[in-house]
């Protein structure tokens, strides 16, 4: 539990602050424990002055995105969670002098309906994200995207703080991103500017349709999970990538299960969870498949998704997205 007198991270800014907050329901599993506090913040200047403070005084800080692919241990998380879901950080704007060619979208701004504003004004750029699930930092943070394409090739410029609470903004040249990850030093994601181009509504909307299509046959949209489990693996014997989903089903784990948590018979990168499912039957089952598919292909899984428990934090990640194969 957080120590006596944290209020003197946060009382005198201007913050909601909730503790023995329920986060399960914060996530598409829909299950696991608690944040001892959970703090969502109304302005950029007030989050910047409690992350200088969590890092002065070592207070574990997790950032909480859409929830779309993290796993919250039954036992919760210590320190605090942030979550930005107020105006000031949902925020989106188009560049309205002449021909639109750029969009800045604050972290906390839903990607989902950031596309679908941007293709309803006709302007394209993100349309290659459709149906992926994901706040626009936690999307940035860990390179969002799938078989179209990934959300680092449309950045423009990326604003963040610091562990010093200084904000800071890098320009697309300064950063990399490359699968599942980017080279962003800073724990907290604040904003970014993207390029778009105008185009048509008529043709943006079939292109997202298309991309809708697709993933409604091959991913299991309608369960509780998180997305893809696992990264594709690098396999040096061919020099390539090969999917983590494909290398499941030959180990022959589809429709493997542990208590509420199995394999989904649909898309064999995607564990999908019953209401109620303790964390480590997911947990458990996440172990059985890495062995399995060690065992059949030589190759070790690694998580995509991301784990929260109690006593392990990571102040540089935030809770991301859900991606696609």
């Amino acid at each position: 539990m957080l120590r006596m007198g944290v209020s003197s991270l946060f009382g005198d800014l201007d913050v909601d602050a909730t503790p023995d907050a329920p986060l399960g329901p914060m996530t598409w599993y829909g299950i696991g424990g608690r944040a001892d506090l959970l703090i969502r913040p109304r302005s950029v200047e007030s989050l910047a002055t409690l992350v200088k403070r969590c890092a002065r005084t070592a207070t574990p800080l997790r950032v909480l995105g859409s929830g779309a692919n993290l796993l919250v241990a039954d036992s919760g998380v210590d320190g605090i969670v942030v979550h930005l879901d107020q105006p000031a950080f949902r925020e989106v704007r188009f560049n309205q002098d002449g021909e639109i060619n750029a969009m800045r979208a604050m972290a906390g701004a839903d990607l989902a309906k950031t596309l679908m504003e941007s293709v309803r004004r006709g302007v394209g750029g993100l349309t290659h994200m459709a149906g992926i699930p994901a706040s626009i930092g936690g999307a940035i943070r860990m390179n969002a995207g799938g078989k179209y394409g990934t959300i680092g090739e449309a950045v423009r410029s990326v604003t963040c703080i610091t562990k010093a609470g200084e904000i800071v903004s890098y320009p697309a040249e300064e950063l990399r991103f490359e699968y599942r990850s980017t080279n962003i030093p800073d724990p907290v994601i604040v904003a970014a500017t993207f390029t778009m181009h105008e185009g048509d509504p008529i043709r943006l909307r079939e292109e997202v349709k298309e991309i809708f299509a697709y993933k409604k046959t091959t991913q299991p949209l309608a369960d509780s999970s998180a997305g893809c489990t696992f990264r594709n693996p690098f396999d040096p014997t061919t020099e390539k990538t090969v999917s983590a989903g494909k290398l499941i089903e030959e180990a022959g784990l589809k429709g493997e299960a542990i208590g509420g948590a199995s394999v989904s018979e649909r898309h064999a990168n995607f564990i999908v969870t019953q209401p109620g499912t303790p964390t480590d039957d997911v947990l458990r089952l996440l172990d059985r498949i890495e062995a399995k598919v060690f065992e059949t292909s030589g190759l070790e899984l690694q998580r995509e998704i991301v784990i929260w428990k109690r006593g392990e934090s990571d102040a540089s990640r935030i809770d991301p997205h859900a991606d696609d194969e």
